[in-house]
């Protein structure tokens, strides 16, 4: 019972529970950008179903699940950005750690793209899938001529160029 009081004051913004720094941090940041972001979308959310649950907070500039290339599958989280910060702070403190679809979700600020830089290249090639490719060839070829009988031969091509 105790656990099911301290989880509902979580979830209604009690901070009365809130002992770790860590959880502290998250819930007393400020935005600098109008720009959030939102973890533990359920996998079935949509962009629509995401606009439809923050638009009552202000001006929705973009609301966006991010999808799985591969799977075409959400990836569990989204961003939404808004007109003005006042606006999206609204919609941070109206919408943390509150059910969407059946899950709970968190909405922190938005933390710009850390560059990355360019991969270095190894002596081996990759491929476009980025499998490393070996630049010999082996064929088993024919070498007989017409009714002598099967004689065969296994050949290596070496490859200028990677395939």
């Amino acid at each position: 019972m105790a656990f099911y009081s301290a989880f509902r004051r979580v979830l209604n913004g009690s901070s009365s529970v809130i002992t770790s720094p860590f959880v502290s941090a998250r819930f007393s940041s400020t935005l600098t950008a109008p720009k959030l972001f939102i973890s533990g979308l359920n996998r079935n959310t949509t962009d629509e179903k995401l606009r439809e649950a923050f638009a009552p907070f202000g001006q929705l500039v973009e609301a966006k699940v991010i999808m799985d290339r591969a799977t075409q599958r959400s990836k569990g989280f989204a961003f939404v950005t808004y007109a003005s910060i006042e606006e999206a702070e609204k919609a941070r403190e109206g919408m943390n750690a509150k059910f969407l679809d059946g899950w709970v979700i968190f909405v922190d600020p938005a933390k710009p793209k850390e560059y990355r830089p360019p991969p270095q290249p190894n002596s081996q090639q990759s491929s476009e899938f980025g499998f490393k490719t070996n630049k010999t060839i082996g064929c088993i070829c024919d070498m007989s001529n017409g009714d002598k009988g099967d004689e065969r031969a296994f050949v290596n091509f070496a490859l200028e160029e990677v395939i």
